[in-house]
């Protein structure tokens, strides 16, 4: 990235950003909040999710993985790309079994929250309900791939951030799913409760042991505070 300014238009306010910087990078540090689940601040984009999808210049594009330039349109807040991003999150809810009112995940989810977001309170489509493993041979750490969203960021923090590898996909298509680097399960791999890759799932699919519901209803990240209204309020860290 180079320190040249350039000038681009989102939702039709002109906001200047960096060259080198993502669309998504480039909204947020003017205030614009673009949705997203498969980014995470420190990674690298994978643009898998598709819900920071954006246009630009009229065609659709992720915001996480597209550059700016000079002179860009974007649309972002636009009933068009808003029922896309329901329907996305509409799909994983159904392709997964996450039960919100069990999950111990609940108000801290940032899929729960995008859902409250966009006002969905029930799926549309039907329930797939499919058979998925629980892992629960780490002393520290548990995944239940019921609620994994297949979005990635377990599998770079493990590589960019920790440098152990841990994390992985197998299968294709409905059969994808989240794998480790041991024939043994999590137990067997060099995963630590304290590594980034644990923190940076964004369900209830990694999880701590023995912290279970620590932070009670009420006072949770997302139980009072809309997803993204940091980044419009200028307080996002």
């Amino acid at each position: 990235m180079t320190n040249q300014r350039i000038q681009l238009t989102i939702d039709g306010r002109k906001i200047e950003a960096s060259s080198g910087q993502s669309i998504l990078a480039a909204a947020e540090d003017a205030g614009v909040y673009i949705p997203r689940l498969c980014w995470m601040k420190g990674l690298s984009p994978a643009g898998s999710c598709r819900v920071c999808t954006v246009r630009v210049n009229g065609r659709p594009q992720s915001a996480c993985t597209q550059p700016v330039t000079p002179g860009m349109i974007v649309e972002n807040d636009t009933e068009e790309l808003r029922g896309l991003r329901r329907n996305l999150i509409d799909m994983l809810f159904v392709e997964g079994n996450h039960f919100c009112m069990f999950c111990e995940k609940s108000g801290n989810c940032e899929l729960q929250a995008l859902a409250y977001r966009f006002g969905i309170t029930a799926p549309k489509y039907p329930f797939m309900f499919p058979q998925r493993e629980l892992d629960a041979t780490h002393p520290e750490v548990f995944i239940d791939r019921n609620r994994c969203i297949l979005c990635s960021r377990c599998v770079r923090a493990s590589g960019e951030l920790d440098g152990k590898h841990a994390f992985g996909f197998v299968g294709r298509g409905p059969d994808k799913r989240l794998a480790v680097n041991a024939e043994g399960g999590l137990g067997d791999t060099e995963v630590a409760v304290d590594d980034e890759a644990v923190g940076a799932c964004p369900t209830g699919s990694l999880l701590k042991k023995r912290v279970g519901f620590e932070v009670p209803v009420g006072a949770r990240r997302f139980d009072h505070v809309t997803i993204g209204s940091d980044v419009e309020e200028g307080t996002a860290k």
